[in-house]
């Protein structure tokens, strides 16, 4: 299973690493009110918190020895407000942060799934979509324990303890010192675990988005899968996926254990130590019962908080590894910078020119070379060849999907590298081999261009379509389920759909790839003549491998191994004998 990539644009992309700092900067600052409410409830939630082991003192020192009813009764009254109090903070806590932490973490998948649609299609050629998926939805869930409850307790844990100290340093100091050694030896050891955890946690979140994004793969092509009847072999790669992400999680559970045993440990020796100091404090007459009865409650409050910072510790750590995932994405570059494409475009015509552009994937293997020719606005440009010589390639280019290495490609005398996409694109047509169809119904599919658009306009695109002479059949006509792309359709009725959206986008440029590949002789006759009427005045770019479609193309060229090997009409190109003719013949014979 691969690791995650980075794309050639990015290249500059340093790891990121975020700081507690930096995340409170950018996470808890800007919400300081909601924390700063938050604080105020853990303190007075830790403060009721203490009245029970300074009463439990007076109890037994004062009020049982005296058998002052009224004196007993007010102190229960004063634990029984306390406990209240306590109960009131901690519901309010959970109720204002927990919701605050999952609004952000809401805000921030919005946010990071904005970013990934910024990034450009070599990103996602290099990227499993599971993968991204996980990136979106998961990495950012750490967060919760930033603005929830879990940084709010960390600061209340570390109040309660310093209060803790101050209260058992009054009662006995020399008991209290006792107390510390272990718990400072727990503090070392607690501070290497994390430092050792953060990394596992970082390397988790990558593991996990590897094994959604195999998943994800193996879901989407489940017919593949069982048609060569490969299902062990896919059930053997995601196991060895799951035990990865089994085996990081055993190392960060090693760590996790390493930190409760040792507190667990070091609480015990320090009751211990207690006990007997305690005792002998008790018979030389220094040391009252509910002074040591206080005593060792102060200390369970003390030791309370700083096992419970080691788990939150653990969820902060957990936090800012998949904030660094988070960040990483955030800081690639988007595949519009605003200083390089500055002009927009309003109305456009569609003269498109490449003028010696040359395109590699890889560094040192060029797939297009110098390519030059123009296309007029309202011609048919149709690009032949064999497969790999170029000719999706040409077509991105000509989409913005991809940036040529070199030479210039130019939108009525615009490069096209300095133009706005945005503005480029809502007068851009796609339609391609394997046309993508959400799921939905086929009317959510044809209006996703112009969600807006009126019925009138959507039937004008049906019909031309021809997508009304199957959709007229079902019971649910344009508000037919489709199943997961389309899955409930055949490849031509797709097709179809996919032509309709063109259609009504009513773009200037179109790029046809293959559009009438998955058609039967019928409905290809069908989409032939609607195509005519969609391609009179605009741009088309047509890439076709059945050559009869294309006979009345302004300009065919003939790529070859990234090189315009032939160019001109379909007559000039029979009558030249060269590799069109020998195409076009042998499609003939066939």
């Amino acid at each position: 299973m691969r690791e995650f990539q980075t794309t050639p644009n990015n290249k500059d992309q340093k790891k990121s690493k975020v700081t507690m700092g930096q995340a409170f900067k950018t996470i808890i600052w800007p919400r300081r009110n909601l924390v700063f409410i938050g604080l105020i409830l853990i303190f007075l939630n830790r403060i009721a918190g203490l009245v029970l082991p300074w009463k439990s003192k007076t109890l037994l020192d004062d009020v049982v020895p005296s058998k002052d009813l009224s004196q007993l009764y007010e102190l229960l009254f004063i634990v029984a407000i306390a406990i209240l109090i306590q109960a009131t903070t901690s519901f309010l806590l959970t109720r204002i942060l927990s919701v605050q932490a999952q609004f952000l973490i809401s805000e921030l998948r919005a946010k990071v799934q904005k970013k990934v649609l910024s990034l450009p299609i070599s990103f996602f050629d290099n990227t499993k979509s599971g993968a991204l998926v996980s990136r979106i939805m998961s990495d950012v869930e750490g967060v919760r324990n930033l603005i929830g409850t879990g940084l709010v307790q960390l600061v209340g844990g570390i109040f309660t303890a310093i209060v803790s100290v101050v209260l058992l340093i009054n009662i006995n100091p020399w008991m209290t010192l006792f107390v510390l050694i272990p718990i400072s030896l727990f503090g070392i050891v607690a501070l290497k675990a994390f430092k050792y955890i953060r990394p596992i946690f970082r390397i988790r979140g990558k593991i996990n988005a590897e094994v959604k994004g195999r998943l994800t793969e193996t879901l989407a092509g489940v017919r593949v899968i069982k048609g060569f009847g490969a299902e062990e072999q896919e059930h053997k790669i995601f196991e060895k996926g799951v035990d990865k992400l089994f085996q990081n999680v055993k190392k960060s559970l090693t760590a996790t254990a390493l930190m409760t045993s040792s507190s667990t440990f070091l609480a015990g020796i320090a009751s211990t130590g207690i006990m007997g100091i305690g005792g002998y404090y008790m018979m030389d007459g220094s040391l009252t019962t509910g002074q040591f009865l206080s005593f060792t409650m102060y200390l369970a409050f003390m030791i309370a908080p700083i096992v419970q910072m080691s788990n939150i510790g653990s969820q902060l750590t957990e936090a800012l590894a998949g904030l660094d995932r988070t960040e990483e994405l955030m800081n690639m570059t988007p595949e519009e910078e605003i200083e390089d494409r500055t002009i927009v475009l309003d109305k456009i015509k569609g003269d498109i020119i490449f003028d010696n552009v040359s395109f590699s994937y890889e560094k040192g293997k060029e797939v297009l070379h110098n390519i030059s020719f123009k296309a007029s606005s309202g011609s048919v440009t149709a690009l032949v060849g064999s497969s790999g010589s170029g000719k999706s390639t040409i077509a991105g280019l000509s989409a913005t999907f991809l940036n040529p290495e070199s030479g210039i490609i130019t939108i009525d005398d615009n490069d096209i590298s300095k133009v706005n996409l945005n503005s480029y694109r809502k007068n851009l047509g796609v339609v391609l081999q394997d046309e993508f169809l959400f799921e939905g119904t086929i009317r959510d599919n044809i209006l996703f261009p112009r969600p807006n658009a009126t019925e009138e306009q959507l039937q004008q695109a049906v019909k031309a379509a021809y997508v009304n002479e199957f959709t007229d059949r079902f019971d649910d006509g344009l508000n037919t389920l489709i199943g997961e792309r389309g899955v409930k359709l055949s490849g031509g009725q797709r097709q179809r759909i996919a032509i309709a959206r063109a259609i009504l986008a009513n773009p200037k440029i179109i790029i046809l790839d293959e559009a009438t590949s998955n058609l039967d002789t019928e409905s290809e006759a069908l989409i032939q003549k609607s195509l005519n009427e969609l391609m009179k005045g605009r741009t088309t770019f047509v890439i076709a491998h059945r050559l009869s479609t294309i006979k009345k193309a302004d300009q065919i060229l003939v790529i070859e191994s990234g090189d315009i090997a032939e160019r001109g009409t379909h007559e000039e190109l029979i009558e030249a004998k060269g590799r069109y003719y020998d195409l076009y013949t042998y499609q003939a014979r066939i």
